[in-house]
């Protein structure tokens, strides 16, 4: 046995490391002198706030680590003679846990040397570890205990320390992050959220990105899409029949996006949106009040954007909508007598979008492959049909008083409570059948919640889950295409957060947009790197950097699909996708390009052809110079243009700052290059557009009406820049 014990010893002399784990994760690498092992472990040990090793000799460093004496107190070396251990203490007291991925990238930046980075996170028995192929240094963590293994401990196991003792020194690299340019700052809020103003740029660049977006993730949720529905008299029955409308749901998504305060969040549940589909048009087919049943689909993307997986889940699987959307609502066991089965969507849609994917996935999200190359299934049609029998006896809840249309033909109209109130299980249409999937299996006779509980929790269990889910919220918010590394860490993020808790969707996200493939600023120059502003994201930009804001207080924007209207759709709307696949899908592959050649991955392209990039131009130039127009916007609902043929300015943009420096071309320019583009605008588009715009001859007295047209070409030429619409 090693004269320290279980701190310094032998792979083979390690108790807590099983032999198959090390043959998997800690094979031998080829062993350095001796002084790269000492001046390696000193340099680690002092930089953990310790031990003044900085007079060590190499022989002494090795002697204090193998010392019989140093025993005890080995990691009290990490802190230094006792009062400095106290005090250390409790600053790390004070600081959060870090993750293993948030250790693992700190000693990446602190330790190039020994661990460059970056580098994959890996997961076998227990441990969470990265390998560094060059030097054949491992870094390891095993519950909160830190490992080294390689040449920089001749080949020897070394704990370290423990997360605790790194807390305080990784919680200052995140938050004390230097932003050091308003660019940067911009960059990273368009990723967190939609827009950057002065004020929040400012913040960023004070509190740095971590402590601003704990700061943003811990803030409540400040207004329920219901209640803004319920606000807006969407909610009432009357005759205008909103009961039947779909156009209050649009009204309803777009001030989400535009107009809600806790942009973060509004941008988190977007993305999540685009994972979780349910579509207002599809669930108009089948339900009264579809759009204040959208409202509270909403609300549960929103309230759980930060919280967990699971719950998360269990929402959308009970929400009225998804009922409506994809059949779980009505859904009825087996007949034998008639041969009707369960309805089989929802189950398979949950597996093959919501949760695991068609394919079993290694942590970086690459598929696995059988002994033949071939790639390996998540779930086969006899999973679909037994988790199908999860999900019967499920219904509306009916117990609410209904009403009645004052309008002929005067029908019974379900209570709008129906629409938001959690489906119901009606346990004699519950399927009493064996349930077997996913290798787990329900008994036969199980209750209908029980069953649900086992299946949402197989789902949520699944080694899948992370990769699958993680890769899509990266491709939504930073870059289409994401390495394998990022993935993992996003995936590691998943399995788990800080306290070892599986599904934190906060903690995930906070990993997508601070881990060092977001924030680096190589990703700028990079051919691989960044993705395609979806049109949505585009208008929601343009709407909350120049304050749009109602005329009336009714947001009345309706579908950006503009039904009727091809010339000027953004062929893309909030909560309008026109199937279960969303609009666009994650591994679309735009063919006879440069990315097909390299299979990269770009989504938002299969939503893109010379008739979108035209209406797309068509539909801003129809907004940006004076907003959205109305023929009554001083009421919620429609108005025939018969009746009200007028059409006026309804929700407006204020361009206040722009028009007062409209005269100034250059500044108009630079600042919108800035606030809109990160100031990614190349200096030869910036020359352009400002060269263009100088054909106008704008001077300071020019009147108020050319100042508007100035600002919004100049807004117009910007976001239809390809440098805009690509964001990095």
């Amino acid at each position: 046995m090693n004269s320290i014990d279980h701190d310094v010893m032998t792979p083979s002399e390690q108790p807590s490391l099983k032999p198959s784990a090390l043959n998997d994760i800690l094979p031998l690498a080829a062993t350095l002198p001796p002084l790269s092992f000492a001046a390696g472990m000193a340099a680690l040990l002092a930089a953990c706030g310790g031990g003044d090793t900085a007079g060590d000799t190499a022989g002494d460093a090795v002697a204090r680590l193998g010392s019989e004496a140093a025993r005890a107190p080995y990691k009290a070396i990490l802190g230094g003679d006792a009062q400095k251990s106290m005090r250390q203490a409790k600053a790390q007291a004070q600081a959060r846990l870090p993750t293993p991925d948030e250790l693992m990238n700190w000693a990446e930046k602190k330790f190039p040397a020994f661990f460059p980075g970056p580098e994959p996170t890996r997961n076998t028995d227990n441990y969470v570890f990265r390998y560094y192929a060059t030097n054949g240094n491992y870094l390891a963590i095993l519950g909160q205990d830190v490992y080294v293994l390689g040449p920089i401990t001749e080949n020897r196991v070394v704990n370290v320390g423990t997360l605790t003792v790194f807390a305080e020194a990784v919680a200052a690299e995140l938050a004390n992050a230097v932003v050091n340019t308003d660019a940067e700052a911009v960059r990273f809020l368009l990723q967190a959220q939609f827009s950057a103003s002065e004020a929040e740029i400012a913040e960023v660049r004070q509190k740095g990105y971590a402590n601003w977006l704990d700061e943003q993730q811990a803030r409540p949720v400040t207004q329920l899409a219901w209640d803004w529905m319920v606000s807006t008299g969407y909610t009432a029955i009357d005759t205008h029949e909103f009961f039947f409308a779909t156009y209050p749901g649009d009204s309803m998504a777009w001030y989400q996006l535009m107009g809600a305060p806790d942009s973060v969040r509004q941008r988190t549940a977007l993305a999540l949106s685009n994972f979780f589909v349910v579509s207002l048009d599809g669930v108009n087919d089948s339900m009264n009040w579809s759009s204040p049943g959208m409202a509270h689909y909403w609300d549960i993307l929103q309230r759980n954007a930060f919280g967990n997986y699971r719950t998360l889940l269990e929402e959308i699987t009970l929400s009225p909508a998804m009922g409506a959307y994809l059949n779980t609502r009505g859904n009825r066991k087996e007949d034998p007598a008639s041969g009707r089965l369960p309805d089989e969507n929802y189950a398979r849609e949950v597996m093959q979008l919501f949760s695991i994917g068609l394919n079993q996935l290694n942590l970086d999200g690459s598929v696995k492959l059988d002994a033949a190359g071939a790639s390996l299934e998540s779930y086969t049609q006899i999973d679909v049909s037994n988790l199908a029998r999860v999900f019967t006896g499920y219904d509306a809840n009916k117990s609410f008083p209904r009403g009645v249309n004052p309008n002929p033909p005067n029908q019974t109209i379900n209570n709008v409570e129906a629409a938001r109130a959690p489906m119901v299980l009606d346990a004699r249409q519950h399927s009493p059948l064996e349930k077997k999937f996913l290798g787990s299996t329900i008994p036969a006779n199980t209750a209908g919640a029980e069953s649900l509980r086992i299946a949402l929790d197989t789902l949520y269990k699944h080694p899948n889950v992370g990769p699958f889910l993680g890769r899509q919220m990266i491709q939504r918010l930073v870059t289409s295409n994401p390495s394998a590394a990022y993935v993992s860490r996003v995936a590691s993020a998943f399995n788990a957060n800080r306290a070892g808790v599986r599904g934190d969707l906060g903690h995930m996200f906070r990993t997508i947009l601070l881990d060092d493939e977001a924030r680096n600023p190589a990703g700028l120059t990079s051919l691989t790197f960044g993705k395609l502003r979806e049109p949505v994201l585009r208008i929601a930009q343009w709407a909350r950097t120049f304050k749009l804001k109602p005329i009336a207080g009714f947001w009345k924007i309706f579908s950006g699909l503009r039904p009727g209207d091809a010339t000027r759709s953004l062929s893309q709307s909030p909560l309008q996708a026109p199937s279960v696949f969303n609009f666009f899908r994650p591994g679309y592959v735009p063919p006879s390009t440069l990315l097909a050649a390299s299979k990269a991955t770009a989504p938002e392209f299969q939503i893109v052809n010379e008739s979108t990039v035209n209406s797309y131009i068509t539909h801003l130039q129809s907004i940006v110079g004076r907003g959205y127009y109305d023929n009554t916007p001083s009421v919620p609902y429609t108005v025939d243009k018969s009746i009200a043929p007028n059409w006026v300015p309804a929700v407006v943009p204020d361009y206040t700052t722009e028009l007062a420096m409209a005269h100034d071309t250059s500044a108009l320019v630079a600042r919108l290059n800035l606030l809109l583009c990160a100031g990614q605008l190349s200096p030869a588009t910036l020359t352009f557009i400002t060269n263009a715009l100088a054909i106008d001859r704008l001077r300071v007295d020019s009147n108020a009406d050319f100042k508007q047209i100035h600002v919004a070409r100049a807004i117009m030429f910007v976001m239809c820049s390809a440098e805009y619409l690509v964001q990095k």
